[in-house]
């Protein structure tokens, strides 16, 4: 294919397109026309030889062709987004730049509302795409360049990638205020003899209570895995069940019905930390966006967890 033959405006349509999996929606978030989306997508069926989005009785959906393209077209959008910025001063007032940053849920949770409500007014055009990424795909889409920046734990890395702690935080159980675990002190006895939840993709969980209750030849009673940590209190307020989980969270979810304690293992504080590539480490808007991350995270948690 002869890329001067190919309008490369065709890959915002397309971008859009395979986010919004809707041609109206994909139109309004680029400021096109209907008919006009609609053309775009007839262009771009033409040079990639493929229906990328067919109708079904659910909507449309992307075909396998247009999944292989969701982010090498992201990929390509943002390099020529750095190259039109150049050196350019970012100013957050006046930018639309699109961030791309990697965040679990919980951290979502801890971070985004804060952020949101900080730039309303003094970034309002700012455009921020989340995305929740294991630690071993985390750090290969920062060397990607598929995001900007990653907020996680305990990643390893290469040295191509860079890190700071953005917040103090450490593990704390938690449970309804009517459980049986809940009204005594919590002893080891007691954490092992309850049934446990889990988040299946949390790093913290492993490490902090099945890696310690490993080398004690110990095992938690996991009745319970999750994919995500905002089901958790939902669950442990209906339950019986307990829930290890750092105390920032627990601190955003407690309260009424649900209570903390203290947990019964050795557990270390650890931090949250924000990971970037080093080829950003000179850029203004990556340096802006830690800074505001810095200014928003919550402050450090105080020691007893009973609550």
């Amino acid at each position: 294919m002869n890329i001067r033959s190919v309008d490369l405006n065709l890959l915002v349509a397309l971008d859009a397109l395979l986010t919004e999996l809707h041609v109206t929606r994909a139109a309004e978030k680029v400021g096109l026309s209907q008919p006009a989306m609609s053309n775009a997508l007839s262009r771009l069926r033409h040079v990639f030889k493929d229906e990328l989005l067919v109708r079904t009785p659910q909507g449309m959906q992307a075909t396998p062709r247009a999944r292989e393209l969701v982010e090498p077209v992201r990929q390509v959008l943002r390099s020529i987004e750095r190259v039109l910025e150049g050196d350019t001063r970012f100013d957050p007032a006046l930018s639309d730049r699109r961030f791309a940053i990697r965040l679990s849920d919980l951290l979502g949770r801890l971070l985004l509302p804060a952020l949101v409500a900080d730039l309303a007014e003094s970034a309002p055009a700012i455009r921020f795409d989340v995305v929740h990424l294991s630690p071993h795909r985390t750090t290969d889409a920062l060397e990607r360049d598929e995001i900007d920046i990653a907020v996680s734990m305990g990643l390893e890395h290469a040295a191509s990638i860079q890190s700071e702690p953005l917040m103090r935080d450490r593990m704390v159980c938690v449970m309804r205020r009517e459980h049986p675990a809940a009204l005594v002190e919590l002893t080891p006895d007691a954490f092992l003899a309850a049934k446990h939840l889990k988040v299946s993709m949390s790093p913290t969980d492993l490490r902090f209570a099945d890696d310690v209750l490993s080398r004690l030849g110990k095992t938690r009673n996991v009745v319970l895995n999750l994919p995500h940590w905002m089901l958790v209190p939902h669950v442990l307020e209906r339950s019986n069940l307990i829930s290890v989980m750092p105390r920032l969270f627990a601190l955003a979810i407690t309260g009424g019905v649900l209570t903390m304690r203290d947990l019964p293992l050795p557990s270390d504080p650890f931090d949250w930390t924000i990971y970037w590539h080093r080829r950003n480490e000179g850029n203004d808007a990556i340096r802006w966006l830690k800074q505001r991350l810095r200014v928003v995270a919550p402050a450090p948690s105080a020691h007893s967890a009973d609550q």
